[in-house]
């Protein structure tokens, strides 16, 4: 089920009659294995070119299965031809309900009793063998009828596979024996068969994080796909013994609307499988990346001004399981209330004069309720939000938002409904689930048609894991979890923010508005900020809000782009910074949207390191604002500050701070300005007992919950830098920051922040011994001049195009040029980043690591050798070149510990 059956025998027969199979089958010449095999490969090239011609889906997909009946019937008769009583060929799971892709499984059952299996062994071991030489790969069970009822009893999975089987060849009287043995008045009754398709469906949901939204989405299996479909005919079958999905709509489960869209989402779906499948060659359910471009070729999308093909694709896919997740959702309830009981006779409790009470759903108490008064689309969502043990929408009442959602598009003007959907943000409890059910019921886009276009929308990256629309969402429910005490253990820190937010409402307007504009085209920010402060100031609020709102939604990337990409221990970055920002409050704001951006947009991207950068910008800034944005800190009293900390702690560690002062005056002020008090503690005692001075000092632990810190004191040598990131390269970490600093006798003071290469921090004892002998021998051998790297990108990274830039920019109050590099990321990049500026006599006085998905993009402060900034535009068109073709070119190679390479 799940597709009308009988087009196997009307539209399929047209492809593939039975005449001509068998023609092909019993050719004059040719063997059976040749005309068997020659059969199949001309079925796959006739259903490839019908494809391509734009045949319906539920054609190709049933004459794949009527093509294989008739190959399967035929091989029965050529080698059990007496047809021996007591043994069949059944069709079961896909293949049992008609449907087939090229590569699908082939899954068959035979039925037998003891005598006939005994007597008709070897025929069928060799009628097995036939079907794998021909090439058609099957499953297969051998059983009984008794066998079957026994394993069905016990095993939902088993007794689904079989309520949707169908026979082939052979004895059909067993068959009929086995749909007896498994009526619900003998296992699984209804109400039980249910339930367990539920939980089924729950489970299969949680392992995909109960989204469909992911950015390879399974097309079969993942919330909205083709599993959706197949559970409600599942259960359409067992209860009302219904063979198609036509016969839920003249029971009146469905109507002719909901029938047509279940059927165009089942063949969307199936015509993306079948695209996948003919890409690919074998049986694949997964729209990875590799495939996602091709498919959107098939289905004709071109690339436009604002959207790649891809994202027109993906966006039409994503669409379409939100649709058939609503379908499912209504359908479901249905089946609950005819099968459960739940209902009718539940308790009623009025809420209004349009809404009601029945159990723990709502429900309109008048179908015309919609049309009626259009704000009641939002009104609906306010009473959930404020009635929170309201488990959801009854499914008459779904079926009528369904129905009337699109009048909302002539009153989102109206008073009432603007009053309702402001209020769902003052409110504040439960506004996540209201924003939820909106989107997947169709209102939320209708009434925001900002909002609407952005639903499905996908970013053709590894940085984006979510649709636009998922990703508002999950962003406004980590605002929302930031103001519930429940959840403070996740980030105190932040959660003491937003206790302190004066109007979160206008926190959560701007995370639904922070995106608002993607794929348009231009700024999104910019945008977003308009369409922002029209809506706030349509809906009632002030202008000052307003322009609160529309600036946060503006400036929702500036914080994470200062901290990430400018070198934060410079007062002068935060000064400006805290300048833009102006305001103590709008820093709290920025600060709290900031972070749920980042967490939202992928989960990778948050961990410790990224945490202390924002709170040191956020600290670094406030204290800005407080002293006043007229008076700045100066480097010297910023300089005089971080020593005062650091001597404090040395000082309850035992430390003579006059040691310290010794130490010290070798440093330039970079040094102090780079590293936190708890680091400066940390190098001294170490630097102080460094006596031997040819062998690095290298110290490895977790400071600050930054992540891991490497700490390289040695003396100053060619490639430093190279050489070091090679070697942590090698180890498989991730190098997120990286600090150089070089004293006037010629020591380095290098600092490393570095993860796991999956993201995790660092935490075993013996991996920071490894990091720490690894770095020795190399920094500490004068031989040693290169790492070489394991260059090869991981699969996934290869399916996207990220062209080198290079661009730079003078810091001259700093002495020094800022280069900004965008490259594919790779392994070993920084060390060879680091030749590139050895041979070239650069000298590195710092770098800002980023990884957006596919992309590195880094930041790098260089200088002369006489540390001056490069001003010479002939060098750094030079050295712009060079790297280009350095990073375009690279090739995987293999580590090597060879000496005395050369650049």
């Amino acid at each position: 089920m799940g597709a009308e059956i009988d087009l196997a025998e009307g539209e399929a027969a047209t492809v593939f009659s039975a005449r001509k199979v068998r023609a092909r089958l019993r050719a004059e010449g040719q063997k059976p294995v040749v005309a068997f095999r020659s059969t199949l490969d001309w079925g796959r090239e006739r259903l490839t070119s019908l494809f391509h011609e734009g045949a319906a889906s539920d054609s190709l997909v049933h004459a794949r299965s009527h093509l294989v009946d008739e190959v399967l019937h035929q091989a029965w008769l050529q080698f059990l031809p007496e047809q021996p009583p007591g043994l069949g060929l059944i069709a079961v799971g896909g293949y049992g309900r008609g449907e087939l892709l090229p590569h699908s499984d082939i899954d068959l059952l035979v039925l037998h009793d003891e005598q006939a299996l005994e007597g008709n062994k070897s025929a069928l071991e060799q009628f097995f063998a036939f079907l794998w030489d021909i090439g058609l790969e099957v499953g297969s069970g051998v059983r009984t009828v008794a066998e079957c009822a026994e394993l069905a009893a016990q095993d939902i999975t088993v007794i689904t596979n079989l309520i949707e089987s169908r026979p082939l060849c052979g004895d059909g009287t067993l068959y009929a024996a086995l749909q007896d043995a498994m009526t619900p008045d003998k296992m699984w009754p209804v109400d039980a068969f249910f339930r367990a398709k539920l939980e089924e469906q729950r489970k299969r949901y949680a392992k995909y994080d109960d989204t469909g939204y992911k950015l390879e989405p399974n097309i079969k299996e993942s919330p909205g796909g083709l599993r959706d479909i197949h559970t409600v005919a599942w259960v359409a079958k067992r209860h009302f013994n219904a063979l198609t999905l036509t016969e839920l709509r003249n029971r009146g489960f469905l109507s002719k609307q909901e029938c047509d869209e279940l059927f165009a989402g089942q063949d969307f779906l199936w015509r993306v499988r079948f695209a996948l499948h003919m890409i690919t060659g074998r049986h694949e359910d997964r729209l990875l990346f590799d495939h996602q471009i091709k498919v959107a070729a098939l289905f004709g999308y071109v690339d436009s001004d604002h959207n790649k093909a891809v994202e027109q694709f993906m966006q039409l896919y994503y669409r379409t399981i939100k649709s058939l997740s609503c379908l499912n959702d209504l359908l479901l309830q249905l089946f609950e209330e005819a099968i459960l009981g739940k209902g009718e006779e539940a308790a009623v409790q009025p809420l209004n004069s349009r809404f009601q009470l029945r159990g723990s759903y709502i429900e309109a108490r008048a179908d015309d309720v919609f049309q009626k008064q259009p704000s009641a689309l939002i009104e609906i969502f306010a009473l959930m939000q404020q009635h929170p043990q309201i488990e959801g929408v009854r499914a008459a009442t779904l079926r009528l938002i369904r129905r009337d959602r699109k009048r909302i598009d002539a009153h989102r003007d109206d008073v009432r409904a603007r009053t309702l959907f402001i209020g769902l943000f003052q409110h504040g409890s439960g506004l996540t689930h209201a924003l939820r059910r909106m989107n997947r019921y169709g209102v939320l886009g209708r009434y925001l048609p900002e909002f609407g276009l952005v639903i499905g929308h996908m970013q053709y990256d590894l940085f984006h894991t979510l649709t636009v629309d998922e990703h508002t969402l999950y962003l406004v429910r980590n605002l929302r979890r930031l103001a519930m005490e429940r959840f403070r253990a996740e980030l105190p820190f932040y959660s003491d923010v937003m206790s302190r937010i004066p109007r979160p409402e206008l926190l959560y307007i701007a995370g639904l508005f922070h995106d608002i504009a993607k794929g348009r085209g231009g700024d999104h920010s910019e945008q977003g900020a308009e369409m922002a402060e029209k809506f706030c100031l349509d809906h009632g609020l002030s202008h000052t809000d307003a322009d609160l709102v529309s600036w946060l939604v503006k400036n929702h990337l500036t914080m994470s782009l200062t901290a990430q990409r400018q070198d934060i221990s410079n007062p002068e970055v935060v000064s400006s910074f805290a300048k833009r920002v102006g305001e103590r409050s709008r820093l709290d704001y920025l600060l709290l949207l900031t972070v749920s951006d980042i967490r939202a947009t992928n989960p990778a991207l948050w961990n410790s390191w990224r945490d202390s950068l924002l709170r040191e910008l956020y600290h670094g800034a406030a204290r800005a604002l407080e002293r006043g944005l007229d008076n700045p800190v100066s480097e010297a009293e910023r300089v005089s500050e971080q020593r005062r900390s650091a001597l404090a702690l040395l000082g309850s560690r035992g430390v003579d701070p006059h040691k310290a002062d010794a130490v010290w005056a070798r440093f330039e002020n970079d040094y102090f300005l780079r590293h936190s008090p708890a680091e400066l503690a940390w190098h001294l005692p170490a630097i102080v007992a460094a006596t031997d001075a040819s062998l690095p000092l290298v110290l490895v632990d977790m400071l600050d919950g930054r992540g891991t810190t490497v700490f390289v004191y040695t003396r100053d040598r060619h490639h430093l830098f190279g050489l070091s990131t090679g070697v942590l390269a090698r180890m498989g970490l991730n190098i997120l920051d990286a600090r150089i600093n070089t004293t006037a006798d010629g020591y380095v003071l290098d600092t490393y922040v570095v993860m796991e290469g999956d993201g995790k921090p660092i935490e075993n004892p013996h991996r920071y011994e490894e990091i720490r002998d690894g770095l020795r021998k190399v920094l500490g051998d004068p031989d040693i001049s290169v790492v070489d790297v394991n260059r090869r990108r991981p699969q996934r990274l290869k399916h996207f195009d990220t062209p080198t830039t290079v661009s730079f920019s003078q810091d001259l109050a700093r002495k020094r040029t800022i280069l900004e590099l965008v490259t594919a990321d790779q392994s070993g990049l920084l060390s060879m980043i680091g030749r590139v500026f050895h041979k070239r006599g650069i000298l590195l006085d710092a770098a800002k690591i980023g990884t957006i998905g596919e992309r590195a993009e880094d930041v790098f402060f260089i200088t002369t050798r006489e540390h001056l900034p490069i001003t010479d535009e002939s060098l750094l068109d030079e050295l712009r070149e060079v790297l280009i073709r350095t990073l375009s070119d690279a090739e995987p190679t293999k580590p090597s510990s060879k000496k005395n390479e050369r650049d």
